[in-house]
């Protein structure tokens, strides 16, 4: 099979990492791709977003099937334009895809499909929303459009609940509405399913690491790591959060005619009273990819096409034992202006074993430079989790550039969480 993958992030280089390694696959395009991906595909210029430009592409190419990484182009219709041009895509059309694109209309998909969340108000009014929040003082504020995955701020007491709703009412057209929804205590988990716009299956359990600095402590980023199976959840429980999260969620958008075939992430806080989700992604996470990538122990091709085509065998998955972690290699001043074109050095002196998986780096002169943010995900697998993150820090010593700087914390919960049967 010819496969076109869009994307540039570390998401996508770990996606063109597994999907290399398929005996099915013939030819693996990613577009644009960045130097990490040109290691294990071939990278061409397009812009990921622009349905008319994709379409083209992968006509051009006579590609078998698209895999869409990122949101952007999602929202945009990417998937929308493949389907009517008969070409196999996995990623949901604009329609699903909108159950990232607006948490507001998330929301009246799980009111609609019985599905546990906080409870929450919608705002259109700056001055109306700020009165509320203040009011309740501990509180969720969630910019209602795209933002990066920065736009969530939690509030602890009514002065930050105030300033929360000036900052998201500030970040532009994803803050023109917000969504103000009760502050729910737990471990945060990530689940994330394969779908075909009925059936599913469930790839295992992760945590993401939000927040820039150890201890969960500082501001948001996108993720700054992440370490598969999260041991918050037993098999059963996790086979729960399929019945009762994920398939009244897909018959929902189904019923809308807007069926959701691609990956359902869903982002759960896992209360005193069961899971509760605090959100749906319309897409792989990142960095949780790049971890369950390292976990999953079967060729990931035939999942993907067999979405695509909405003839997904529900079954569970085949992975690895033991425990896969990614620590994320962030610039000088990030989550806010990060630096760029420092040199990267020592990638290529980490073992094979623990592949470093590229995001906010570009190639000069045969050097690589940050170019971003998040730069790169080292990432290592082991017999039990403190096996993991051991290599994967190990990993992380040989790598330099000015500026780095990285949790080390990444795991510490999955170490000291209460076995689950």
């Amino acid at each position: 099979m010819k496969v076109l993958l869009l994307g540039s992030g570390a998401r996508e280089h770990a996606l063109a990492w597994k999907l290399s390694q398929s005996p099915r696959l013939t030819r693996l395009l990613v577009g644009p791709g960045n130097p990490g991906t040109a290691r294990v595909a071939t990278n061409v210029p397009l812009k990921a977003d622009a349905p008319d430009e994709v379409v083209a592409l992968a006509r051009r190419e006579q590609v078998d099937l698209v895999v869409v990484g990122p949101e952007a182009p999602l929202v945009a219709g990417v998937a929308d334009a493949l389907v009517a041009a008969g070409i196999p895509c996995f990623g949901p059309v604009a329609g699903a895809a909108l159950i990232e694109g607006s948490k507001a209309f998330a929301k009246e998909i799980m009111a609609e499909a019985g599905v546990p969340t906080a409870g929450f108000q919608v705002f259109t009014d700056v001055a109306q929303a700020e009165a509320y929040a203040v009011e309740q003082g501990r509180i969720v504020v969630k910019a209602d459009g795209l933002a990066a995955g920065k736009g969530v701020i939690v509030a602890h007491d009514a002065q930050a609940a105030r300033e929360a709703v000036r900052a998201v009412g500030a970040m532009g057209t994803a803050g023109q509405r917000m969504v103000l929804e009760e502050l729910l205590v737990g471990e945060e988990v990530s689940v994330i399913a394969l779908c075909d716009g009925e059936r599913y299956v469930l790839l295992p359990p992760a945590q993401d690491h939000k927040r820039v600095g150890e201890g969960d402590t500082g501001p948001n980023t996108g993720g700054m790591g992440a370490y598969a199976p999260a041991p918050f959840l037993s098999a059963a429980q996790l086979s729960e959060v399929g019945e009762q999260v994920i398939a009244p969620t897909l018959a929902t958008l189904r019923r809308r005619g807007i069926p959701f075939r691609g990956a359902l992430y869903a982002g759960l806080m896992l209360t005193r009273q069961g899971p509760k989700v605090l959100e749906f992604n319309a897409r792989f996470g990142d960095p949780e990819t790049q971890v369950l990538m390292m976990q999953l122990a079967e060729d990931v091709l035939p999942l993907l096409d067999a979405c695509a085509r909405g003839k997904l065998e529900q079954r569970p998955l085949v992975v690895h034992p033991g425990a896969s972690v990614g620590v994320v290699l962030a610039a000088q001043n990030y989550p806010e202006t990060p630096r760029r074109g420092d040199r990267i050095e020592g990638v290529d002196s980490v073992s094979a074993s623990c592949p470093v998986f590229a995001a906010g780096v570009e190639e000069k002169g045969g050097a690589w430079l940050t170019a971003g943010g998040r730069v790169l995900t080292v990432c290592a697998r082991g017999t039990d989790l403190a096996e993991a993150r051991s290599q994967a820090y190990a990993a992380t010593a040989h790598i330099h550039f000015e500026g780095m700087h990285f949790r080390r914390d990444i795991g510490a919960k999955g170490l000291r969480a209460p076995a689950v049967k």
